[in-house]
């Protein structure tokens, strides 16, 4: 499953509570807000803010086992959005990897908020879903 902007939203909310139905995961400049439509406060953006053993109901609390699970999950975002996509994308990436989860995080380069990088996104990703 994949989207774009808000739909990259809902396709993180959606997949990660779900992991047994979804095992690739594309998130194209979808801001990383766990705990939206949960009744929790949304956590942070910057990486030290990211807590990749709550976040998501515990999605990666188990790097392993996530990693076992799921083929390919990528956050993408363009190199001129705005400093919010960026940061909670960015953050959410560089957290998620430090504690041992796959994740791709890709930047297109010189697009904003816009229909370029999502064809791009979307270039890079599905040619990973047939490698």
């Amino acid at each position: 499953m994949a989207g774009l902007s808000m739909g990259g939203m809902q396709t993180l909310f959606v997949t990660l509570h779900h992991l047994d139905r979804f095992s690739y995961i594309g998130s194209f400049s979808g801001p990383v807000i766990p705990g939206i439509n949960t009744g929790r406060e949304p956590q942070g953006n910057a990486p030290e803010e990211f807590d990749s053993k709550t976040a998501y109901e515990g999605a990666f609390a188990d790097p392993r086992a996530f990693n076992k699970r799921v083929k390919l999950l990528w956050l993408g975002v363009g190199t001129a959005e705005s400093p919010m996509f960026r940061s909670s994308i960015s953050g959410a990436a560089t957290a998620l990897q430090r504690a041992g989860v796959d994740v791709v995080y890709f930047e297109s380069p010189g697009t904003a908020h816009e229909w370029q990088s999502w064809r791009r996104d979307l270039n890079e990703f599905a040619a990973r879903l047939f490698h």
